[in-house]
């Protein structure tokens, strides 16, 4: 069981791994954990909940049980995340269609806009204790 919030994130996405910086910045409480898609927790974590584990077009939050995906995680990530950024929340009325559509432009183009690294991002010692791989399957 995730004792945490959880994003999961391309590892090798500029943009990605911009959102994951921004957020820690924000996260003064450290609630959410982190997780590359390429990690062998994120693998494990999503065939538990059948999802496909090759999947890296989109963030992914898990919250206990529940799972989100594209403008959908956003959006509870924001609302998670607090101090002002779940104004942003009330967007979730939107239909969803509209939301991953315009999510899924930049999701497509995110390598070609943003860039990517050669591997994932390593934490600094300060923050390894919020990155989760399989062998620390909750915290």
């Amino acid at each position: 069981m995730i004792d945490h919030p959880v994003i999961l994130f391309d590892g090798v996405c500029n943009l990605c791994n911009g959102f994951v910086q921004f957020i820690i910045k924000r996260d003064a409480k450290a609630k959410f954990r982190f997780a590359a898609l390429q990690s062998d927790f994120a693998k494990e974590e999503l065939q538990k909940r059948n999802i496909n584990p090759n999947i890296i077009n989109t963030v992914i939050f898990l919250d206990k049980e529940l799972t989100y995906t594209q403008s959908t995680a956003a959006l509870e990530i924001a609302k998670t995340l607090g101090k002002g950024w779940q104004l942003f929340y009330p967007l979730i009325f939107l239909p969803t269609f509209f939301r991953d559509y315009l999510y899924k432009i930049v999701a497509k183009n995110k390598y070609k806009w943003f860039g990517q690294k050669d591997s994932c991002m390593v934490p600094t010692p300060e923050l390894k204790s919020r990155f989760l791989d399989s062998s620390k399957l909750s915290l």
